[in-house]
């Protein structure tokens, strides 16, 4: 008994020794909350169009863990029944699956079936669709990179999402009657929706002067002026400026490309292909054009992209989808058309922000992409 005691003691010193040496990983978390805000600032949701819907879309109840985030570009049941099987804790889904107002969550239509599987499973869904589209790391930034070595600019730059100061407008002028300015300013600070009043003693040609400054509202702006207008002998050197947001350098919709060196349109075609893995694309030949002239500007728009494109100089549009007329319109001004089905200019993208999300977060949690998110459009 003793010997047996001693063999299974033998045995086990080494499994020990073992296990000291493999330390398992732990599985690591991200607080849904704060993983949202990382999310929010990897791309500003301000970005998005004003028609969009984008952000977190479905929470479950908190407290919600993130372990694994699932990348996709379209959110189908087929790929809602792989986040499942893959134990995914929050999907970023780039089209938003929840568009229009959904007035129930029933099992009738496939997308409230979404809403409530995800419900059902504790899984949060968030989309940033056109706010990805925006960021100089986006989708658009990565479709130019199938044309080859090329300088990039937006088509429709974005503004910084607020003024630099509250209001719209800002208004400075003097008084030369100083025993009436305590009268203007409480008569000014009345106005609902006026910021920013700065008064400063001031001398212009030898005269003791107050130079009073504010912003104000669009609104406010017009009471302001009624305000001045009752007595002008009282205000000199009244001045009324724009407040303009700053546009934001490299950030906007569409990129209109400028390629290093000239590239025949057959040759375009051939990187197109391969950059988006695709076998075939459309091909619209720009009047009196061939597949031997040469494109050096293109422009070019992730998904549909025609309200972005048209009316831009190009040898060359590129873009998912396009109606009949637009590409009429486009061929009509000499202008070739590359049209490779709406997703399909999109998805690549998911591969590259895995990698730059992986980083972004630190390797806090596991990110994985979709391999059942497919355009559902295919040549037969």
């Amino acid at each position: 008994m003793c010997m047996l005691l001693s063999c299974v003691h033998l045995i086990h010193q080494p499994l020990r020794r073992i296990q000291s040496w493999f330390v398992l990983p732990s599985r690591s978390f991200m607080d849904l909350k704060a993983l949202v805000s990382s999310l929010n600032d990897f791309a500003s949701l301000s970005l998005a169009e004003s028609w969009d819907n984008v952000g977190l879309l479905v929470e479950p109840s908190p407290p919600h863990s993130v372990s694994t985030l699932f990348l996709t570009n379209d959110l189908t049941e087929e790929v809602m029944q792989e986040a499942l099987q893959k134990k995914a804790d929050l999907i970023l889904s780039y089209h938003p699956p929840i568009f229009r107002a959904l007035k129930r969550i029933t099992w009738n239509t496939w997308k409230e079936r979404l809403v409530i599987r995800a419900l059902e499973h504790r899984v949060g869904i968030y989309s940033p669709h056109t706010a990805y589209d925006a960021i100089p790391h986006g989708v658009n930034n990565w479709l130019a990179k199938g044309l080859g070595a090329c300088t990039t600019i937006p088509l429709r730059p974005s503004m910084a999402p607020s003024y630099p100061t509250e209001g719209t407008h800002h208004v400075e002028f003097s008084m030369g009657h100083t025993e009436h300015l305590e009268t203007v300013i409480s008569s000014i600070q009345k106005i609902p929706e006026i910021s920013s009043l700065i008064t400063v003693p001031a001398r212009a040609e030898g005269e003791e002067q107050t130079r009073v400054s504010l912003n104000c509202t669009q609104k406010a702006l017009l009471e302001v002026v009624a305000l001045l207008s009752q007595n002008s002998l009282l205000y000199h050197k009244t001045e009324i400026m724009l407040l303009q947001k700053p546009l934001l350098p490299y950030t906007g919709m569409g990129r209109l490309c400028t390629l290093s060196e000239p590239v025949s349109l057959s040759d375009l075609v051939e990187r197109i292909k391969s950059h988006l893995k695709l076998p075939h694309i459309r091909l619209a030949l720009g009047m009196g054009k061939t597949l031997e002239s040469q494109v050096k500007v293109a422009a070019l728009c992730a998904g549909s992209g025609s309200s972005i494109l048209q009316g831009v100089e190009a040898d060359l549009y590129l873009t998912g989808e396009m109606s009949h007329h637009e590409v009429l319109d486009a061929v009509a001004n000499g202008i070739s058309v590359i049209l490779c089905e709406h997703s399909n200019t999109e998805r690549g993208f998911l591969s590259e922000l895995q990698d730059m999300l992986t980083t972004y977060l630190e390797n806090k949690i596991n990110i994985i992409v979709s391999e059942r998110d497919r355009d559902p459009l295919h040549v037969v």
